[in-house]
């Protein structure tokens, strides 16, 4: 099992992957362009001082970040179009965007 575990890991780590710093709300990048058709991680690090939740309701991903905490999403290949995305915890604040090309 532990060989299975490692060639996941390596796998994760080659995908190609975009950086989303959430900072009380405030998305950074507000959009986000990726290739269409190809499997992505976005890296999402809280730099503000409250939680933080990156959900997208049109792709079923949600994670839940201490203030500090930094954690990942894996999304599957899209098509292309536009995806929004927001901080659940600050819904006042305008959403973000992820356009696959």
């Amino acid at each position: 099992m532990a060989t299975l575990g490692s060639a996941v890991q390596a796998s994760a780590s080659d995908l190609l992957t975009f950086k989303l710093e959430m900072q009380d709300g405030k998305l950074i990048p507000p959009r986000i362009e990726v290739p269409a058709g190809q499997r992505i991680k976005i890296e999402v690090h809280n730099i503000g001082k409250s939680a933080a939740e990156f959900e997208s309701v049109e792709l079923r991903k949600e994670k839940v970040l201490a203030p500090g905490a930094q954690s990942f999403v894996v999304i599957a290949p899209l098509r292309p179009g536009e995806y929004k995305f927001f901080d659940d915890f600050h819904l006042n604040m305008p959403p973000g965007v992820i356009v696959a090309k």
